[in-house]
């Protein structure tokens, strides 16, 4: 069946969000070769050439698949996978086209004539031009915090090891979420190795990215030149370890981390969480991995939060500088997103996308309308004073204990005239409550702080942009 333009059009959105959300390796990987194939009654076709790839997909990603064409789609009854003819396929080979259709002969495939060698794939993967390495990443442009301090630390010390010297910790480990800096800080010691010392060899993957290369000597029957691939490296970074499986695969890379860590060549490992977690990988290899450095990155706080993005906002604005979102957005959005980087960075590019579409100013009443779909209170249930004292405390660095006490100093005094002022505007309590509830107050004095604020705000740009942005963030939970 003819697929029509407008169909594709729209199945050109769904390959950019599946290359957004799983990033350019994984996208490269599993779907850069897919094709639609039908969409009739609910249903999706979609091809790939080769069996194998179509296993991997139904088997890991069919429901990503569904998901993100439903988002462009609409609703999916099923998403089939199927695979395209050999004659098809031919035309787009590629090094990792290793598992073309083969029949169900139960003799051994020959070797194809012209195959890539896994050699190949091996001198490209150390080559100075590595596709998985991200240029921009590098120690440079990631923002180091207290959630992140020690990992970026202990990057910094193995991408600045000289040739032969001792190895503090080998292996490295890297656990975090996802989207908290654990590709990034990968790029960088690779970015760094090759602009300081280019006699040292790097080697990128992914977890799935050696699955790939390890099923593809074993089609070219050519197992050996895959190990010998390791021989030529001194540094390992390897991301996504979590992905890896199977028991087979899993002893081919406990061979070639025995052999690098013996050597005293490093691995670094990334994965999402700690190896004593790792429930898919063997007993021995979780055993080695911890008896190296293990480290964490947690979420970043406000202040980290702030500088990634101001970073980012700064990127933004060299790429294209009708871009301007002003500071206090910017405040807004460090407060209302707690999550990781990723998630900062998607929600300043939505903004952004919001103004250059509609061609207006971006205002707090702006932020809080497009970001409503990541608001923390989305039900939008009753306002508490306690809600209104966290806040409060948090965007102006005072404790609670002081916002209740009697201290009488400028920055105490102030915030808690703010918080008294909101708690009468934002929820329904009395006077007299309110004052109870901010240290056992008298209503006058609760009176008093409303008229303060009000007048000030009337006067002072500065005060009523803070205290609308106090707003938004207690609105938002």
């Amino acid at each position: 069946m003819t697929v029509s333009n407008d169909v594709k059009a729209i199945w050109y959105r769904v390959v950019q969000r599946l290359r957004g959300e799983l990033g350019e390796d994984l996208y490269t990987s599993w779907f850069a070769r897919m094709e639609i194939e039908d969409l009739h009654d609910g249903r999706l076709a979609v091809s790939v050439p080769t069996r194998f790839l179509k296993s991997w997909i139904e088997t890991h990603y069919l429901a990503k698949l569904q998901k993100i064409g439903e988002a462009e789609l609409g609703a999916l009854d099923a998403v089939l996978v199927r695979v395209r003819t050999r004659a098809a396929a031919v035309q787009r080979v590629q090094p990792d086209d290793h598992s073309a259709s083969h029949s169900h002969s139960h003799a051994a495939p020959a070797p194809a004539a012209h195959a890539p060698s896994v050699v190949a794939a091996a001198q490209a993967a150390v080559a100075e031009r590595n596709p998985q390495i991200d240029p921009n990443q590098s120690f440079e442009t990631f923002v180091v915090g207290p959630s992140n301090q020690l990992a970026h630390a202990a990057m910094c010390r193995v991408a600045d090891a000289a040739q032969g010297a001792a190895i503090s910790f080998n292996p490295l480990f890297v656990h975090a979420g996802s989207g908290l800096g654990k590709t990034h800080l990968l790029s960088a010691v690779a970015n760094r190795i090759r602009e300081r010392r280019p006699d040292r060899k790097v080697m990128v993957l992914t977890a799935e990215r050696f699955m790939i290369n390890f099923v593809m000597a074993l089609r070219q029957r050519d197992t050996l030149s895959f190990k010998d691939q390791f021989a030529a490296i001194d540094v390992l970074l390897i991301d996504d370890f979590q992905f890896l499986q199977g028991k087979t695969m899993q002893q081919e890379f406990c061979n070639a981390f025995n052999s690098l860590v013996d050597s005293r060549r490093q691995v670094i490992v990334a994965a999402d969480v700690p190896p004593a977690q790792l429930d898919a990988i063997d007993q021995r290899m979780r055993s080695r991995l911890m008896g190296g450095l293990v480290v964490d990155i947690e979420l970043p706080d406000l202040d980290t939060r702030r500088r990634i993005l101001q970073s980012r906002y700064e990127l933004m604005v060299k790429r294209d500088p009708s871009v301007v979102i002003p500071d206090d957005v910017l405040e807004f959005i460090a407060n209302r997103i707690t999550g990781t980087g990723r998630e900062l960075e998607g929600a300043l590019n939505r903004i952004a996308a919001y103004q250059q579409f509609n061609q207006a100013a971006v205002t707090l009443d702006l932020a809080s309308l497009v970001l409503r779909d990541m608001q923390a209170n989305p039900d939008g249930s009753r306002i508490k004073i306690d809600d209104i004292l966290k806040i409060i405390g948090r965007h102006f660095n005072v404790g609670r204990t002081d916002l209740l006490s009697p201290r009488r100093a400028r920055s105490v005094v102030v915030p808690r005239q703010i918080g008294m002022y909101l708690a009468k505007k934002m929820t329904a309590r009395s006077l007299p409550e309110i004052g109870r509830r901010f240290g056992g107050r008298d209503h006058s004095t609760v009176l008093h702080a409303v008229r303060k604020i009000e007048g000030q705000i009337k006067t002072d740009d500065k005060l009523a942009r803070e205290v609308a942005l106090l707003i938004r963030l207690v609105e938002q939970g």
